[in-house]
């Protein structure tokens, strides 16, 4: 089974979805904007992409631009920013097991599979 964090409204993510579909796949979407993640949730799957946190927010948002972008932020602080604005996270996620991927392009979730 895939977790995909997944935002209906992004092309992307849909594409994303489709392709895992294609794969014969079992899918849990997590609509993060309607359910936002946890602190420990959205550090856990920071852990499994293998990031910063500061590399999973969608930096050329408004929002991010306009209250966050020039502050000194520590990680934990990004991951309540994120937890408070789930729009500020990238999109879609992938996770299968240990492995996840952020899907940009699309065909990188094909890549825990």
């Amino acid at each position: 089974m895939t977790t995909l964090y997944h935002n209906p409204r992004c092309s992307k993510s849909r594409e994303a979805l489709h392709l895992l579909e294609e794969e014969g796949e079992t899918i849990e979407i997590v609509k993060y904007l309607d359910t936002p993640p946890t602190h420990q949730e959205l550090k856990q799957v920071i852990e499994l992409l293998d990031i910063k946190p500061i590399a999973l927010i969608r930096t050329q948002e408004a929002d991010w631009k306009q209250n966050y972008k020039d502050k000194n932020l520590t990680d934990e602080q990004i991951i309540d920013i994120m937890v408070q604005n789930p729009k500020l996270i990238e999109r879609p996620i992938a996770i299968k097991g240990t492995h996840a991927v952020i899907g940009r392009p699309p065909k990188k979730v094909l890549d825990i599979l």
